[in-house]
């Protein structure tokens, strides 16, 4: 400990060092793993970035290179580095449809689905548009 800053010190009947309000974590990387799992991966957190991580541990923890570890344990998070938008290609430009010449020519059809069931037990809905004269036809 530094000379003169003792007063900000203290150690409970638990042997955890504290500094004011924040735990002092040791140089023990299981600790910090730890810390940082729940911190990170935990249902509730739900996969903070560097920025985010650190505001919320830093009024809780302490040690001398958090911030760079917390930077290193986001950059190597595997779902981190599939999801984020950042590191997400950009989508591709959409490109119009040509236009139909004759009906039933060019047609579009999706499913309707999740609807009540039938007397024959049916839930869905099958639907095909003629894209030039929007005419629907459902089966």
């Amino acid at each position: 400990m530094k000379t003169g800053h003792h007063q900000d010190y203290r150690v409970d009947e638990q042997g955890t060092q504290w500094l004011k309000q924040r735990i002092c974590v040791p140089q023990n990387q299981q600790i910090r793993d730890a810390i940082f799992s729940e911190a990170h991966n935990s249902k509730y957190s739900i996969h903070p970035g560097c920025t985010k991580m650190y505001c919320d541990l830093r009024s809780r923890f302490r040690w001398k290179s958090m911030k760079a570890d917390i930077a290193s344990y986001v950059a190597h998070c595997d779902i981190c580095q599939r999801v984020k938008a950042e590191h997400q290609r950009p989508a591709g430009l959409l490109q119009p449809l040509d236009i139909p010449v004759w009906k039933w020519d060019d047609i579009s059809m999706d499913f309707v689905v999740g609807l009540p069931r039938t007397q024959k037990g049916h839930d869905s809905i099958w639907v095909i548009v003629d894209r030039l004269t929007k005419v629907a036809d459902s089966l």
